[in-house]
């Protein structure tokens, strides 16, 4: 049972290697670049991101 775990795990290791090299980063630096320009939702009271269309939950009473 180790070595199957052991051997998934390297597995994913040797995938996501392969994925990087031949994106070289770009996705990662993608997603970083999407966030630092403001193309993200969140909210403006508290910072927090925004999932959904149901808004942010600073704003809604406790109950």
């Amino acid at each position: 049972m180790v070595k199957a775990v052991l051997g998934f795990l390297l597995i994913m290791v040797l995938i996501g290697m392969i994925g990087n090299a031949l994106t070289n980063g770009w996705l990662k630096g993608f997603l970083t670049r999407k966030a630092s320009r403001g193309m993200v939702d969140t909210c403006p009271r508290c910072g927090r991101y925004l999932i959904g269309k149901s808004g942010c939950d600073c704003g809604k009473r406790r109950g």
